[in-house]
């Protein structure tokens, strides 16, 4: 199997790399149990567990009791028919959840959203975009200056963090509060779960107070918020929109100093934050 298809496995059933990994090595070996499969994947023994218990709770892999237990996947074909029932049911959860929350997110944006449209701002006065590389980082480091109240940041791997540590440094110093959201290590690759992991115990060795996350899903965008608020009065952000297919030297990031734009940014990264991310770990040796 190639490293092709297996991404597309992973990316077609929304797994994780270590469920995709352990789906496409049960399809391979057949039953067996959990040991057999963590020495079959390298699959650490601590996590092949709760891998195999969310493919057994997405309806892709049986458990066999016994002792010791033993595992077995599904028919290729059950296998993808229950990934379509697994689609319907998120999106009829997720189309129920916006339904609960539609009177209250229009009774409290409508009239924002009213009041903004009898003034309207042209685009250009909501955000001007800068190249992504030192343009985007010189950018950073002016937002790290101008914080006050709180720095929010959401990053895959915080790989450029070298090139704004300074600006990041004085912020800590000045004891502003700062929070950094990044994309579980699962889904990344290898080299740059090698960068995240460095980066982070960079972070929790020499800025010990700030509090680390990890998102549990893939994140549409990254950046910085700084002083974000619900009077739609303050902030500032820079943003940059996933695009897998545009290299990075030719993308550019959106800078705005928009506050209804920034407490809309903010939001969203506290959504995210309380609700679907977790904890990083104290251990910084990989395993993260």
């Amino acid at each position: 199997m190639t490293d092709d298809t297996e991404g597309e496995i992973q990316e077609t059933l929304d797994l994780r790399e270590y469920e995709s990994t352990a789906l496409t090595q049960l399809l391979t070996l057949g039953r067996t149990t959990a040991p057999n499969l963590a020495e079959a994947t390298g699959i650490p023994r601590a996590r092949i567990y709760d891998v195999l218990e969310t493919l057994s709770n997405e309806g892709y892999v049986k458990e066999i009791p016994g002792r010791p237990k033993e595992y077995e996947p599904k028919h290729p074909e059950t296998i993808l028919d229950r990934a379509v029932e697994n689609r319907r049911q998120s999106f009829e959860s997720a189309r129920e959840e916006i339904d609960s929350f539609r009177e209250r997110f229009v009774a409290e944006f409508g009239p924002v959203y009213e009041r903004a449209s009898e003034d309207v701002t042209p685009t250009e006065d909501l955000f001007h975009v800068v190249d992504v590389g030192e343009p985007s980082e010189t950018e950073t480091r002016r937002l790290y200056g101008s914080a006050d109240e709180e720095i929010a940041v959401i990053t895959k791997s915080f790989a450029y963090f070298d090139g704004v540590r300074p600006a990041f440094e004085t912020a800590y110093d000045n004891n502003v509060p700062i929070r950094v959201l990044l994309l579980d290590p699962d889904h990344l690759s290898a080299e740059n779960r090698g960068v995240q992991a460095d980066v982070i115990e960079t972070l929790q060795a020499d800025y010990p107070d700030i509090e680390l996350r990890f998102s549990e899903k893939s994140l549409p965008w990254r950046g910085t918020i700084v002083d974000p608020s619900m009077d739609y009065e303050t902030g500032e952000a820079i943003m940059l929109v996933e695009e897998k297919d545009i290299p990075l030297s030719m993308r550019q990031a959106a800078v705005t100093e928009n506050g209804s734009f920034v407490a809309g940014l903010g939001r969203y990264f506290e959504l995210i934050w309380e609700y679907d991310s977790r904890p990083v770990s104290d251990e910084t040796d990989g395993s993260i």
